[in-house]
């Protein structure tokens, strides 16, 4: 019988919390995720279980479980991306849950009253600037939809533009059938000395790539380049990430529907960024002239 996910995000804090100290106080987003799942000993299914879109109910639940610890003081996010325990988070190793909340809640009942925006999510309000993180899955869902609505050979070519902007050289869609997934090539030069020969997949999904997909690929690249690479706009099990890393097989490199998003929104590629201006009066400034 299928087990389905049921951990809700506040069960997560203290997974969160142990995973980081476990990880040595710092971590990607990736890292912890994996870490969490290993801690609550989740299967595979249970992992890949979807909340909406191209996203899991752990990625999800994690993202909120994060941003609330972030607020009570206990972790922080460097501008890489990384996430790192404070100083106060390092001698905190379990919280009860309830405390937490409470706290939050007090925190966005005070910014409601001095006329912030609310926001609502999964039967709690958050303010906009306690919400970026989760905001970052409804840009990215309308962003994949939009790709996967495109024609096959239209995506290839996405794909062939990405790369390029990336850097590759000599970057082909091969368009050719029952050749072992392989949808194009390209040279990739690092530091403008050494090549590497890659073939990439384009993969435009709505649901999960699966290891065997993974598996015929590295079968097809054997031989022919250096490098794998499979993008798709949907994600890779658990199973097909271990499989691309397995060890004593040539790595396959993995590009899923959320990064796939970032870094088209990263090169400006079919999106635009509109930046607003918040203008801020400070009253002490006026009282001390």
């Amino acid at each position: 019988m299928k087990e389905s996910f049921h951990y809700k995000f506040d069960d997560l804090f203290n997974p969160t919390l142990s995973a980081l100290h476990k990880l040595g106080g710092s971590g990607s987003t990736e890292e912890m995720e994996d870490e969490v799942a290993q801690l609550l000993k989740l299967t595979d299914e249970q992992v890949n279980e979807i909340h909406r879109g191209n996203t899991s109910k752990l990625t999800y639940r994690l993202a909120w479980a994060r941003t609330y610890l972030k607020n009570y003081g206990l972790l922080d996010r460097s501008s890489r991306g990384v996430w790192v325990l404070t100083e106060k988070g390092h001698g905190i190793k379990q919280v009860d849950k309830e405390a937490v909340k409470r706290e939050i809640h007090a925190q966005d009942k005070k910014n409601r009253q001095s006329k912030e925006m609310p926001s609502q999510a999964e039967g709690f309000t958050e303010t906009a600037s306690q919400e970026l993180e989760i905001q970052k899955f409804s840009w990215q869902e309308h962003l994949i939809e939009e790709v996967q609505k495109m024609h096959p050979s239209a995506f290839e070519r996405l794909c062939q533009r990405l790369l390029r902007e990336l850097g590759f050289q000599n970057v082909e869609v091969t368009g050719k059938t029952n050749d072992g997934g392989i949808d194009g090539k390209g040279l990739l030069k690092l530091g403008g000395v050494l090549t590497f020969h890659v073939i990439f997949q384009a993969k435009r999904y709505k649901g999960s790539v699966s290891p065997s997909i993974v598996r015929d690929f590295r079968g097809a690249m054997v031989g022919r380049a250096d490098k794998g690479l499979i993008i798709t706009t949907g994600i890779f099990t658990k199973e097909a990430k271990r499989e691309a890393s397995r060890d004593g097989a040539p790595p396959i490199d993995l590009i899923d529907g959320n990064e796939l998003a970032e870094k088209l929104k990263e090169l400006r590629l079919g999106v635009d960024i509109e930046l607003v201006e918040k203008v801020n009066i400070k009253p002490d400034w006026f009282k001390n002239l």
